[in-house]
């Protein structure tokens, strides 16, 4: 089971927007929010499932905003949250920046969107790129658009419209990687790891599939040739184009890429990393209200 609702509320908890998909939970619930999550962040409880009697609240907060989900259910937690960052991620495609005002100026688009992204509390097209070939920001032309929803939302491949046509076929990859070092008061690195993504920019015509070798130390594992210049990845993430049964067999990532900019995965390595930068503090105290860090 996924989410009977989803809430779209300000930092004062009121709410801007909401969809109501299961009819199972009382839509005044959301009341409830907004003094538990007070009580719970005073107490230094604060989680991101709270509960009011048997009705489940998960959340995300981003920007000025808070993503609410209800649930009466022993719903799938990872899968709801996934869905709730995926608002976040295709609400940004349609207005640049999300937040409290890009909600009150699209109001018609964002109720439209919420109408697509799940059916009954559960989760069905999500691939912005999709939606905006049916959901367009201009009012007169979503009326028109409704009769007309595109095949590849019930195709296998719900993320790549057919007949996509280039001139000149081009891949361009981009791997993004930052690191966090947590450092004690001595100077000394306590933990470092490695968060990486890969971001992709396609340009090929038709339907194309792409294969990507990693330097991963299962894969030379499996085949007898590791050499020990190989690394560890955890916590992988694919982007849902990924054949995930080849990548379990072969360690390969097989895929037909979104058209334009997506994010083919992410990861995390733990590894020991030198700081790249380092800053060295002085902080004073000279009353409640001043502090001077140099």
């Amino acid at each position: 089971m996924s989410a009977s609702a989803i809430f779209v509320l300000d930092l004062k908890g009121k709410v801007l927007i909401c969809r109501n998909y299961k009819g199972d939970v009382d839509m005044a619930e959301i009341d409830h929010f907004m003094p538990l999550l007070m009580q719970h962040e005073e107490e230094g409880l604060l989680s991101p499932v709270m509960s009011h009697g048997n009705v489940h609240f998960m959340w995300i907060k981003h920007s000025n905003l808070y993503l609410v989900a209800t649930t009466n259910k022993n719903s799938n937690a990872s899968l709801v949250y996934s869905f709730l960052y995926k608002i976040v991620e295709v609400f940004t495609e349609y207005f640049k920046e999300l937040e409290e005002e890009s909600i009150q100026d699209n109001f018609v688009v964002v109720y439209e969107l919420l109408d697509e992204l799940m059916d009954f509390g559960f989760p069905q097209t999500t691939e912005s790129k999709i939606l905006q070939e049916y959901i367009t920001q201009e009012g007169a032309k979503l009326e028109v658009a409704k009769s007309k929803v595109p095949t590849t939302v019930t195709n296998a491949v719900s993320w790549r419209s057919e007949g996509i046509k280039y001139k000149k076929n081009e891949v361009f990859i981009d791997v993004i990687e930052s690191i966090n070092v947590l450092v004690n008061a001595n100077g000394s690195v306590m933990s470092s790891d490695i968060v990486g993504s890969i971001k992709l920019k396609t340009m090929l015509s038709g339907m194309p599939e792409l294969r990507l070798g990693l330097n991963d130390r299962v894969l030379f594992a499996l085949t007898g040739r590791d050499k020990g210049k190989t690394v560890v990845m955890e916590d992988v993430k694919f982007h849902q184009c990924v054949r995930l049964s080849r990548f379990e067999s072969d360690r390969t990532i097989s895929f037909i890429p979104p058209d334009g900019e997506s994010e083919l995965m992410s990861y995390r390595i733990n590894t020991h990393v030198k700081p790249l930068i380092w800053i060295e503090s002085v902080i004073e105290k000279f009353s409640h209200s001043r502090v001077e860090i140099m």
